[in-house]
């Protein structure tokens, strides 16, 4: 991964148990270029790094906004940014990647589940800058849940604001019936990401989707494969208890790995030849289908043998 030091310049409260940062480049120059959709890995001390949307202005070079969900029975990393992650403090931040890429299209749909909103913020601004038509449906468990309201208010009407606790839940099914052509975004909760993808499916109208956790992928038993390098010529025996990047990291072999969990993808790679069991959370049924990339931290090979661009 190659990172850089980012200083936090400021910090707020976004919505209960969300807390925002700007961040600006350590050294005073300007910050590398993203899209909306983007997201980045910070450092999290001795719980390694996690992934964050980058949710500020893609225009800004001057600062970025990530948000932050601290969730104290977590694994660690949210909870020692709410601790140390404060203004003047110095983090260590990856270049921005984006799996996550927003389609040129005349109108959307955008759907976000409580921190899921992150991603959609600078998504809903591009929209709205290219004069697309575009509605957002932005559900939590109440109002003080719901993040970033006062600048989701000057989009009017676009905003649909739905506090689970006085409206219910998302109506998901009206909302993908009524979509027509519009690409549809969402991110958000597990189950908000099931149900959209289910109403995409019955109704015919492709959905894009973030995961900020990995989705339940069915798999077949693991079993032990080989993985040819084309670039180097080497080969390695990867075991069924072990993952493709445990292995190559083992042998000294340079690769780039994050999550460890399939949903970032930054171990992405190309696939020469074989045949591939993708368990990742990132890529599409198009792309799985061609089968020439997947995710070193959690795919496998369904072939004896899988040669690898590397």
């Amino acid at each position: 991964m190659t990172e850089f030091g980012v200083r936090v310049q400021t910090r707020r409260d976004e919505a209960e148990g969300v807390f925002g940062l700007e961040l600006a480049n350590a050294d005073g120059t300007p910050l590398p270029a993203w899209s909306p959709g983007a997201h980045i890995d910070i450092g999290v001390g001795p719980y390694g790094v996690r992934q964050y949307s980058l949710c500020g202005d893609p225009a800004d070079a001057r600062r970025w906004r990530v948000a932050i969900l601290r969730d104290p029975a977590g694994r660690g990393g949210s909870e020692h940014l709410f601790r140390t992650a404060l203004p003047g403090s110095e983090l260590r931040v990856s270049l921005p990647r984006n799996n996550f890429e927003l389609v040129d299209r005349p109108s959307y749909v955008f759907l976000a589940g409580g921190i899921g909103i992150t991603p959609l913020l600078p998504m809903a601004a591009a929209a709205a800058a290219a004069g697309a038509q575009w509605t957002l449906y932005y559900g939590a468990r109440s109002r003080a849940h719901l993040a970033f309201t006062a600048e989701l208010a000057r989009h009017g009407g676009r905003v649909v604001l739905v506090p689970q606790d006085e409206d219910g839940l998302l109506p998901i099914e009206r909302i993908i019936g009524e979509a027509g052509a519009a690409a549809v975004y969402c991110c958000g909760p597990e189950p908000l990401l099931t149900a959209v993808e289910n109403a995409g499916l019955a109704s015919g109208v492709p959905v894009h989707l973030e995961r900020f956790a990995p989705k339940v992928v069915a798999h077949t038993e693991n079993q032990r494969f080989e993985v040819q390098l084309a670039q180097s010529g080497n080969s390695f025996r990867v075991g069924a208890e072990q993952s493709i990047a445990d292995v190559l990291e083992a042998a000294g072999v340079p690769i780039v790995t994050s999550c460890r969990e399939g949903t970032c993808g930054s171990c992405e790679t190309p696939v020469l030849s074989g045949a591939v069991e993708h368990r990742d959370s990132v890529l599409t049924e198009a792309e799985r289908e061609r089968g020439d990339t997947m995710m070193l931290c959690v795919s496998r090979a369904c072939s004896e043998v899988l040669v690898l661009d590397l």
